[in-house]
């Protein structure tokens, strides 16, 4: 499985099956986290996490607090697409796989500054280049 990120014009191809989407709460300054599997019917959710409540925040009455985070598994069905929004106010989006964090623009290899991001799974391989006359 590949997710697949598009912004300004840009696509880049990531060889992820899940990964961790990190970002910090422009209003309340702590951290949310999700959780995200890349399957063959779309991308699904697997757990939340937010360090707080507050401002719009607030976990969900079926969330229970483990080690200073409230956690929960949001029920719904995989997404086609996820799409994200910039805020100067609130940082950049990181995601997170293998225990290393990155944010978008670093991963796209150029700021996304308050365009949006679309996450989604790749239809097809990314594309390889060959060398004409080598094959």
């Amino acid at each position: 499985m590949s997710l697949c990120l598009a912004s300004a014009g840009m696509v880049k191809a990531l060889s992820v099956a899940a990964f961790t989407l990190v970002w910090t709460h422009s209003v309340e300054k702590v951290d949310w986290q999700e959780d995200w599997s890349v399957t063959p019917h779309g991308l699904e959710l697997v757990q939340a996490r937010v360090k707080g409540s507050g401002a719009g925040m607030e976990p969900p009455s079926e969330a229970r607090l483990v080690n200073g985070w409230f956690q929960w598994r949001p029920k719904r069905g995989p997404l086609p697409e996820v799409v994200l929004g910039n805020s100067t106010a609130a940082g950049e989006w990181r995601l997170c796989h293998d225990g290393i964090c990155r944010t978008l623009s670093d991963i796209l290899g150029r700021p996304v500054g308050i365009n949006v991001t679309t996450m989604r799974m790749c239809r097809s391989p990314p594309e390889t280049k060959r060398n004409p006359g080598k094959d």
